[in-house]
């Protein structure tokens, strides 16, 4: 792990907007999508909202600097009794990866479930997403799953 600034992670709050704002547009773009600003809006307001059926989110601070964000949100399993998490996003400037902010992010989720009673987490990649999987392959296993979606 490269030397870099120890990251602080912490839950999003109203003031880091704009980073934030930046933090999720360079998300999206790096899977060849955007969001109309609307969406930000409302995003964003339900990840602050008390929701527990919304997204939480968590971020990581360098410096005063918001480098890394992740989303995640609980919901009933049909086979389980208890809740599980779903990671939706999760994104480290490109300056910071391999320095440990995104596994940072991922402890930070993985603390929000245990402390939530859901001892499952589990997060979706596209195959083409080499330098996440290669932290991926050393924190979690990778499951035979297909995702299939309504065109």
């Amino acid at each position: 792990m490269a030397d870099t600034p120890t990251c602080t992670i912490r839950a999003l709050r109203a003031e880091d907007r704009p980073q934030w704002a930046e933090l999720w547009t360079d998300y999206l773009a790096f899977y060849g999508s955007s969001a109309p600003p609307e969406v930000y809006d409302s995003s964003f307001a339900r990840l602050l909202g008390d929701d527990p059926r919304d997204f939480n989110a968590l971020v990581a601070e360098q410096d005063g600097r918001l480098v890394g964000l992740t989303h995640y949100l609980f919901h009933r399993h049909g086979w389980k009794i208890e809740e599980v998490c779903y990671l939706q996003d999760l994104y480290a400037r490109p300056e910071t990866r391999g320095t440990g902010v995104g596994r940072a992010l991922i402890q930070g989720v993985y603390d929000a479930a245990d402390a939530h009673g859901a001892p499952s987490v589990y997060w979706l990649t596209q195959d083409f997403n080499e330098t996440a999987r290669r932290l991926y392959d050393r924190i979690a296993t990778l499951t035979p799953f297909i995702k299939y979606q309504r065109p």
